[in-house]
């Protein structure tokens, strides 16, 4: 060793500062990000998700300082952004933004979905539910949820449900089940188009998300009957819940959240999940969006992480329970 090597060293001990390189979490966190992020949406343009993660991508710009871009990359039940994701270099610069469609059905409506729903992925943060309802064209004779029973008890078979997604094609199945009807399962790519043909008369109800579903209520072009939970929604009051309407153990939202891709570092994701939960905590941006339809709150990422977890077993039962066969 040099004298000059020594003598720093010396000067280090008597200090009492390490010569080693700072702890590489702690340094990623004072420097990230230095570059633009990645935002990876799993639903088409212009869907409920798509427009609740602009609102996201748009405030996380402002507060991380450098642009959040939005990927769409809709298809195969979620699965194919998913994939997408699970790919990415770990490093909090492709984040990715899903529902319960890609995490909590699709391992069970797929024989393979090509990821780990828990072991492939870090859960970042919930960001809140998307509420459910039930809705039906203005050609069918029910206004409530026992009316729509009678109805398919009276027309075994006859009475046609949509379906746009994982959570609409479950929803109608266990409603079929537990109110021990009949109906027609007619099944879309997207719930754009499902709504298109109730709408137009040709597909009698679907259970649908609030958010999208909203303008066509108040428009009354469909009718709403129910909301899809055991227990009234506080962003739709007036609508009665399935419990209300005499259907048991029926519960059913959309949860959200961001995730990236597994072995993420520790302070990079608590910083994404300080700033998702800072901006849900925005009064003006919470109330944007509420009057969508969205239910928004956060959550810390080990909390996301069993709730993951959890749900995947929840769905796995339902999905089974309701007889639906993996594709």
């Amino acid at each position: 060793m040099t004298t000059t090597k020594k003598m720093l060293a010396l000067l280090g001990l008597a200090c009492g500062i390490s010569l080693t390189p700072l702890n590489p979490a702690l340094a990623n966190d004072t420097q990230y990000p230095q570059k633009p992020i990645s935002l990876v949406i799993a639903f088409p343009a212009g869907t409920t998700s798509d427009s609740i993660g602009r609102i996201f991508a748009s405030e996380l710009s402002k507060s991380m300082g450098q642009p959040v871009v939005v990927e769409n990359k809709p298809g195969g039940n979620a699965t194919i952004a998913a994939k997408h994701a699970v790919k990415a270099k770990p490093d909090g610069y492709t984040l990715f933004l899903t529902t319960n469609t890609s995490h909590s059905a699709a391992p069970w409506l797929l024989k393979n979905v090509g990821y780990d729903p828990i072991k492939d992925f870090t859960a970042i943060s919930r960001i809140g539910n998307i509420p459910f309802i039930l809705v039906a064209n203005n050609n069918v004779s029910a206004n409530k949820v026992q009316d729509l029973v009678s109805l398919a008890k009276q027309k075994p078979g006859e009475i046609t449900y949509a379906s746009g997604n994982a959570t609409g094609i479950l929803a109608g199945a266990t409603f079929s089940n537990r109110a021990g009807i009949d109906m027609l399962h007619v099944p879309y790519k997207g719930s754009p188009n499902a709504l298109t043909d109730l709408m137009g008369g040709r597909v009698d109800v679907m259970f649908n998300d609030l958010p999208s579903s909203l303008s066509y209520i108040q428009s009354n072009k469909i009718k709403a009957l129910a909301v899809a939970s055991a227990k009234p929604s506080a962003i739709a009051p007036d609508l009665e819940s399935m419990e209300m309407a005499g259907i048991n153990d029926f519960d059913l939202s959309a949860w959200m959240g961001v995730f990236g891709p597994a072995e993420m570092d520790p302070a990079i994701v608590n910083r994404l999940n300080t700033e998702l939960n800072r901006i849900i905590a925005d009064p003006a941006v919470y109330k944007k969006l509420s009057d969508m339809g969205f239910d928004a709150f956060g959550s810390k990422p080990d909390e996301f992480g069993q709730f993951i977890a959890a749900q995947l077993d929840v769905w796995g039962d339902m999905i089974k329970e309701a007889g639906i066969e993996p594709q």
